[in-house]
């Protein structure tokens, strides 16, 4: 049985703030109306392709910094998007997986992963001296990467990653592989930050490098594990597990 979160890591307070997503450019910045017909840049916090999740004229949700000194007040973290039930509303804002990852495995939502044990964040390893996203110590250590995954393309709601090509995460595939042989264990945990999956895989289309390492790391031991988020505009929460097909 899965353990109730004592505390949720992404609640928004106050709520978010609806708007309309007029467009997402130069990577970290986008431009919304809000309802009284008021247009505004704010920072976009997503470096990936954001395939499919940013569509112009749909409804979004942001968040206020309370911050008075940043030069974008407003970050976008919610976008409704079409999925194979319709119109969902879909996380963007790459910054919440971890913390997200840290709730579902004190939630018990993460196969393998003791819920009842520390978790170390960004600390270095491998060859490449990476850093992992968190490290579970123990009779063998646990070493758990983090993706944000949200792009939807298939019928049968499975998510895919990456949305783009990632030489970063293949460099992650290697290191975690690495964590295998030298005796340890190694888990790339799929935070879905979207209401409507049901599976995690691989784009092999948009990287075919990554979706072999992807395959090849499975095969050395690589533990893949993924979770499905409930999200709105009140927070984002970790609520089950999800298969990952290799």
């Amino acid at each position: 049985m899965h353990k109730a979160p004592t505390r949720l890591a992404m609640q928004f307070d106050p709520p978010l703030a609806e708007a309309i997503l007029l467009k997402r450019y130069k990577r970290f910045l986008a431009d919304i109306r809000w309802p009284d017909g008021r247009e505004e840049t704010v920072h976009c916090p997503n470096p990936g392709a954001m395939l499919g999740v940013a569509p112009e004229g749909g409804r979004c949700w942001v968040s206020r910094s309370k911050n008075k000194a940043r030069k974008l007040p407003c970050t976008l973290e919610i976008v409704e998007c079409d999925g194979p039930d319709g119109l969902t509303p879909v996380g963007v804002n790459t910054n919440h997986p971890n913390k997200l990852a840290e709730e579902a495995i004190l939630a018990g939502l993460v196969e393998g992963v003791d819920p009842g044990l520390p978790l170390e964040r960004e600390v270095r390893y491998g060859e490449e001296r990476s850093r992992i996203d968190l490290l579970q110590r123990g009779q063998q250590n646990v070493f758990i990467e983090v993706k944000n995954c949200h792009l939807m393309r298939r019928e049968d709601g499975v998510t895919e990653f990456p949305d783009c090509v990632t030489a970063r995460g293949l460099k992650h595939l290697r290191e975690l592989a690495r964590m295998v042989e030298d005796g340890d264990r190694a888990v790339l945990l799929f935070v879905v930050q979207r209401t409507d999956g049901t599976g995690v895989t691989t784009a092999g289309d948009l990287d075919p490098a990554y979706a072999e390492g992807f395959a090849w790391a499975a095969s050395r031991g690589v533990e893949m594990r993924a979770v499905l988020c409930d999200v709105s505009h009140e927070a984002i929460v970790p609520q089950r597990p999800l298969p990952v097909f290799v």
